[in-house]
């Protein structure tokens, strides 16, 4: 009984429920408009796991989702809603770009130098936000969505500057071959996937210091401390307005590192933005999905990268892909009803045990 209890009170069985509904929701919705949901679902599926190389793209199509998962999980935990991480991100692969382009030092120092300047970039963007919030009292959510309309702004401003602009294209030029993180070409071509990087290891490595952070450190008691309770928290002498600051900085760094690694790993350049990427906002949905644990971030990143992946070949079946979209939609609004499923399970629970 009480391993059946700890089962119904954890997350894991609510969230495969969430996405077995959103699975169920687009199918229903396609049949709907006259599709044939198990012919589409096919092609999903094997555009995911039929080819080595389709598994290897997912895993480049998820590395910089587990970062902003990371990002807004971190946030989430510590009391503040990070919604700046779309901008974060951009002013992360922004800084990577611009270093990764004029660094002539061996790739031991150039890489390194890159990750720190994304890192840097994307916690002083997310720090002035929560320096807004602690001296002004404005809104985070406020002062993040304008401050990812100045990171894109910012960014087309410099990708169009003279020397940075690539000739006859919209686009930076591409960083050096020193700046980059592929894996070696051997690898690569026993994959299939011609940008396989080592960023999906960063991430593993960031998940697992972030969670360390969180549950095993005095500094991660202090952050969940102001998160759960902020006046308790000053009660006790922490300082709350630190603490939002230094949570807002790390969730920020994450942020800024997955646009280093979208960089550095895959697109090489930075292109002149017709409209905001969303690595940020799908962070949200890939927190959402490992409610908030930063190890679940890592599952959560690989399955919505795998779906965005698989999802680019559903024209080839007559399909939009806007249908990945309704599927995580329909995931994320049953996940955060999820209580009402808990309180459910628990009060049918308490009845059995009496």
């Amino acid at each position: 009984m009480k391993h059946k209890k700890s089962i119904l009170e954890g997350n894991i069985i609510y969230t495969l429920f969430a996405i077995l509904m959103g699975f169920l929701t687009g199918a229903i919705i396609l049949a709907i408009a006259g599709m044939n949901p198990g012919v589409i679902y096919a092609k999903l599926i094997s555009g995911i796991f039929s080819k080595p190389k389709f598994l290897a793209w997912s895993v480049v199509y998820a590395t910089p989702l587990i970062f902003t998962g990371l990002s807004v999980a971190f946030s989430f935990r510590t009391g503040v809603f990070n919604i700046g991480a779309e901008g974060q991100f951009v002013v992360g692969s922004l800084a990577a770009t611009l270093i990764g382009i004029v660094c002539p030092f061996p790739a031991i120092i150039t890489v390194p130098l890159c990750l720190i300047a994304a890192a840097a970039a994307g916690a002083v963007w997310s720090a002035f936000c929560g320096l807004l919030k602690v001296k002004k009292g404005i809104n985070e959510v406020l002062s993040f969505i304008m401050m990812n309309w100045i990171a894109y702004y910012l960014s087309n401003y410099i990708v169009n500057l003279p020397g940075i602009k690539a000739n006859a294209k919209e686009t930076t030029v591409d960083i050096l071959e020193n700046a980059q993180m592929l894996m070696p070409l051997s690898v690569r071509q026993m994959t299939g996937c011609n940008t396989t990087n080592y960023g999906i290891i960063l991430a593993l490595i960031a998940a697992v210091i972030i969670w360390y952070l969180i549950n095993k450190t005095t500094l991660g008691y202090e952050l969940r401390s102001v998160g759960f309770n902020s006046h308790a928290a000053e009660y006790g002498g922490i300082n709350s307005g630190a603490s939002v600051m230094k949570a807002l900085a790390i969730s920020g760094a994450l942020a800024g590192l997955g646009g280093a690694i979208q960089i550095l790993g895959n697109a090489m350049h930075i292109a002149q933005f017709a409209g905001q990427e969303g690595f940020g906002f799908q962070g949200i949905t890939v927190a959402l999905i490992a409610s908030s644990n930063p190890i679940g971030c890592i599952f959560a990143g690989l399955f919505y990268g795998a779906m965005k992946y698989g999802g680019s070949k559903l024209n080839l079946v007559g399909a939009p892909k806007e249908v990945l979209d309704i599927i995580m939609g329909a995931i994320v609004l049953i996940i955060a009803i999820t209580h009402v499923f808990k309180a459910f399970a628990q009060k049918k629970m308490q009845k059995g045990g009496k």
